[in-house]
């Protein structure tokens, strides 16, 4: 307000003209200038008007928001009753929450009968009542499920839609998960989704632990790291038209680099709108097409979010830093106790986000939900998760609920260790193969060691977690290279180590990550702006090395389970790594041997009792020599593996 403006008698609102609001209630603050006396002051809101009583320091409302445009002003009323000659000025809030009903799902199970209500939906801004309910089942459920009416008997498969506000099915007893729809509709004719899911193990139903199982297609999920300006610009007709060579190597969910809209030059984690998308990658329809012609060839699209910081150019910060304490945005960026603005480390460019304020947690879940709804995400990296922990610690199971209310399939995995169980307790189906020391990678030393005992001792000791042990819900995201890794691993260590790390990665429990171009043997630095790439294979036979170990880890349920063991390795002269991987009873166990040397090796593995059967006949199947390799069996089991060579040993096939 001008100093012109405020010496005019008269009624004022304060704060900007306009102003967005992340919630369906704002409040506002007046102030009377020379001496205009009232009674009281009228707001009117869209035509609706509210009453308050103003007092020497003026007034204050609270005052309802509904989305879009919301136009608000002030007038006196006077000792008779009278409006006072000078109303307020305009004030402009728009109202960002999308208008909706709430869609709600329980579940009860009794035996096989399951019984899906929706009655605890409701309008999610005035609590009315909902019109109808639509429900249905996945076509992609294992088997078909029957629907009942209350206690009868099953009355018909249960393919299409059914309408009513309560449902009874009677599942089958083919294992998997079972996922239903359900669509409400309220008396505005405005429609909400959700969705939820049962599972079938052993020929028994059971409800998950919705708060920490992660969905069952994750167990089997190799993600492929994208930055999409290695494509080219726009960058998302460049994705699509690679994304069948993705499903051909093999992998099944691909990692977006940050795509919000951000300032020129930077790589993305600046933030200017959550809602929107980098310009330069493409259009929104292409976007789009790009997330349809993933799903249609079975890969699952994640997104990397920020939501622990935004840029300093937003427009939020930006109002709050020429304004001050008057900005409505001031308290949503946290403040240390001078009230100066905290930062991403030291980079004060990336001012934090202040998750005590409710508006700031409705905008964060808000933005996660817009891409979900809208185009059918399945999944987020999130950056700095640790960040949003520290300063809110509860934020994230709020965030995880939602999220999964919408959409319960989706993998939701956390910028931060594997090492603290926090994650898995507060909303993540996993977290980084980090050190205790944020960023720092758990296997970043162990190639520096060229004796066998060095590197073993590391390599136990990073993938372990030893002495303290790793949550029993933790899923590690395990890479060799990434956004923040800097030279790429070939770059570092030459093409042999890297054959062999890249076994070890996709043979290992967790979640393993192929990074852009790593089955090529790029060598680049992703926050250097290298131009895009041109597919062209710099080290032969290294993409089909990695297509066949990326289709043996998704084929071979030993080798994405989460059991394992290191073996005991017989002393040899060579760096040998040995470890057994197995699942359920009709599994086939594999056992992996590694040779970190530039020689080959005969190694030796000793087989724990129930399982030393595995090591007693003349030869073994090696999955990724697709071959029979002889065996010498005894104390220890021995055989040949080639320099910077893997085994993956099972038996052969008819035994």
């Amino acid at each position: 307000m001008s100093s012109t403006e405020t010496a005019k008698p008269g009624l004022y609102l304060e704060g900007d003209f306009r102003a967005d609001v992340w919630g369906w209630e704002a409040r506002v603050d007046g102030h009377l200038v020379g001496g205009l006396g009232c009674d009281k002051v009228v707001i009117n809101v869209n035509d609706q008007l509210i009453e308050t009583s103003p007092t020497e320091a003026g007034f204050t409302a609270v005052i309802p928001i509904v989305t879009g445009e919301n136009t608000v002003r002030a007038a006196c009323v006077g000792p008779a009753g009278a409006e006072g000659k000078i109303p307020s000025r305009v004030v402009h809030f728009t109202g960002r929450l999308q208008r909706r009903p709430r869609a709600q799902m329980t579940l009860a199970l009794v035996g096989s009968r399951l019984t899906l209500t929706g009655t605890e939906s409701r309008d999610a801004h005035d609590g009315t009542a909902i019109r109808s309910y639509r429900w249905s089942a996945r076509p992609s459920n294992p088997a078909p499920v029957l629907a009942a009416e209350g206690d009868a008997e099953p009355r018909s498969e249960f393919a299409g839609e059914l309408e009513s506000e309560r449902i009874t099915l009677t599942l089958p007893v083919v294992a998997g998960e079972y996922y239903f729809d359900l669509t409400v509709t309220d008396a505005a004719g405005l429609t909400d989704h959700t969705a939820n899911y049962v599972v079938i193990e052993g020929g028994a139903a059971r409800l998950p632990d919705y708060d920490r199982e992660n969905p069952a297609f994750v167990e089997a999920t190799v993600i492929y790291g994208i930055v999409p300006f290695l494509f080219g610009r726009p960058s998302w007709p460049g994705l699509t038209e690679r994304i069948p060579d993705l499903a051909d190597l093999g992998v099944n969910a691909i990692w977006l680099a940050p795509a919000n809209q951000s300032p020129p030059g930077d790589y993305g984690y600046a933030v200017l709108d959550y809602q929107a998308l980098r310009v330069s990658y493409g259009t929104v329809e292409s976007f789009r097409e790009m997330v349809q012609t993933a799903h249609a060839h079975g890969i699952r699209v994640l997104m990397d979010f920020v939501p622990n910081h935004s840029s300093d150019q937003h427009e939020y910060y930006q109002n709050a830093l020429q304004r001050g304490p008057a900005s409505r945005f001031y308290d949503f960026y946290d403040r240390d106790e001078n009230g100066e603005p905290t930062h991403y480390f030291h980079w004060t460019y990336l001012p934090n986000l202040n998750f005590d304020n409710p508006e700031v947690e409705r905008w964060m879940i808000e933005a996660f939900a817009y891409w979900v709804r809208e185009f059918d995400v399945d999944g987020f990296r999130v950056d700095v998760a640790w960040g949003v922990r520290q300063r809110k610690p509860d934020f994230w199971m709020k965030w995880r609920r939602e999220l999964k209310r919408i959409k319960p399939d989706l993998l939701l995995l956390a910028e931060a260790s594997a090492r603290d169980p926090y994650y898995f307790d507060h909303g993540y189906d996993a977290a980084y193969d980090w050190t205790d020391q944020l960023g720092k990678w758990a296997w970043e030393f162990v190639w520096q060691s060229d004796q066998h005992r060095e590197l073993v001792a590391k390599l136990e000791a990073a993938l372990a977690n030893r002495p303290e042990g790793y949550h029993p819900d933790a899923l590690i995201l395990r890479f060799l290279n990434n956004n923040d890794t800097g030279e790429r691993f070939i770059t570092r260590y030459g093409e042999g180590l890297t054959r062999v790390a890249t076994a070890l990665l996709l043979t290992l429990p967790g979640l393993p990550t192929i990074y852009h171009g790593d089955e090529l043997g790029a060598e680049y630095q992703p926050y250097a702006s290298p131009p895009p790439l041109t597919w062209e294979e710099r080290v032969p036979g290294l993409r089909d090395y990695h297509r066949r170990l990326i289709h043996l880890r998704r084929n071979t349920p030993s080798l994405h389970s989460r059991m394992w063991q290191v073996l005991e390795t017989a002393p040899v002269s060579q760096i040998i790594f040995s470890y057994l991987r197995w699942g359920r009873p009709e599994d086939a166990p594999v056992v992996v041997v590694l040779n970190f040397s530039d020689e080959p090796a005969e190694a030796g593995f000793r087989l724990g009792p129930e399982f030393q059967w595995l090591g007693q006949g003349e030869a073994l199947y090696d999955l990724l020599a697709e071959a029979l390799v002889p065996i010498t069996p005894g104390a220890f089991t021995r055989v040949m593996v080639p320099a910077f060579g893997a085994r993956l040993l099972t038996r052969p096939a008819g035994q």
